[in-house]
Order: C-alpha cells, then structure tokens, then sequence
C-alpha cells in the first residue's frame, strides 16, 4: 500500500480535473468522490453543495487524493509531477496532453489548464546525464536548457558533438 498520497486543492473544479486526469494516463481509475452536502448556507461549506470533499482517483498506479476547496490557495511550480517516459512518442502525448500554459514551458516543465505543474521527462536524458564523461553531460545539460519540449535526438546530438 502506498504511504504516501499526494492532495491536490482545486477552487471549485475538482471532478473536471479528476476526469481529465485518469483518461490522459493509462490504468488509471477514479476510486471514489465524496461531495459537500446540499443546503449548507453558513460556515465554510456554504454553497459547496455538491461540490468534491474528497476525490480519491489513481494515475498508472499512483493514488492521489483531491478536492474542491475555493480559491483560498493555488498551484505554484514549487511543486511538480514528474513523468519518466520511455521515448519521444511518449515525450510528445504527454506534452500535447497536458501543457496548457506555453508561456511556463521550459527544460521539459509545463503547466496544464488547472495550473498544475508537470515534468515531461525521457529517461535517455538521466541516462546522458548520468555519463562518466563530464563534458558530454555539460554538452547535453546546455543542450537541455535551450529546451521547452525536451527532443531525444536533440540530447544525443548534442553528446557525440
């Protein structure tokens, strides 16, 4: 069982996000939603009738829980999901599925329409990375800066040059 469940906080738009989320991953699966009561005028439920309390959803595996909680707090890139994807096919879904905000792309971030931020990242580039060679992984690691969408052929042209 996994100990450790990311929350995510959502102004009034949880059950969209939820949706979204679970048809861009696969095996993914909304486990539960629990709603705010109707009726409720007074206190900090007012008019969250109907909205989520908890949405508990999983993303290929990982459990996340959610809400919808008002416009109190929102998603800052001080926090990031990271996809390790196994080539540039899976580099490319991911990109055009979730990056909403070009503005905020860069070095394989970006930021989907909820304000969530995401790493879309190949695993070839921790491979190039991890190179004994220091100045191939300088070469890849300027080569990746330069980046929005991180490209593969990109990185290895960068460290045979």
């Amino acid at each position: 069982m996994q100990k450790i469940t990311p929350s995510l906080w959502f102004d009034n738009n949880c059950e969209e996000a939820i949706n979204y989320y679970t048809s861009v991953f696969k095996n993914s699966k909304v486990i539960s939603i629990k709603r705010y009561p109707e009726g409720v005028t007074e206190g900090p439920m007012a008019g969250m009738g109907g909205k989520v309390l908890t949405g508990i959803f999983e993303l290929n595996g990982q459990r996340f829980m959610a809400l919808d909680g008002g416009p109190i707090f929102k998603f800052n890139e001080s926090v990031s999901f990271s996809i390790e994807c196994e080539d540039q096919a899976e580099v490319d879904y991911f990109w055009d599925k979730l990056s909403a905000v070009p503005e905020s792309e860069q070095c394989g971030w970006v930021k989907d329409k909820f304000g969530l931020s995401w790493q879309i990242i190949p695993k070839r580039m921790g491979e190039l990375l991890n190179d004994p060679d220091a100045e191939k992984v300088s070469r890849v690691l300027q080569a990746m800066l330069q980046m929005k969408k991180i490209v593969i052929a990109d990185l290895e042209a960068a460290a045979n040059s």
